[in-house]
């Protein structure tokens, strides 16, 4: 039988909401072991001048537990 589990995790990125992404599961991959999936739960980006100079994302990352 397998338990799963279910954090939430904030990125960010000057480059897209992807990158954030990517960069959000690796850095949580570093701690957190058998990770299953990711989800998007939100996505926003700072503006500065009228121009977007972050971009932000809100993860849900599964995992099982060993």
């Amino acid at each position: 039988m397998s338990v799963l589990k279910v954090i939430e995790v904030l990125a960010n990125s000057e480059i897209s909401w992807e990158d954030a992404t990517r960069k959000g599961v690796a850095k949580a991959a570093k701690s957190v072991k058998n990770i299953r999936s990711v989800y998007v739960k939100d996505h926003s980006a700072a503006v500065e001048e009228g121009k977007i100079t972050e971009y932000r994302v809100t993860l849900k990352l599964t995992f099982e537990l060993e």
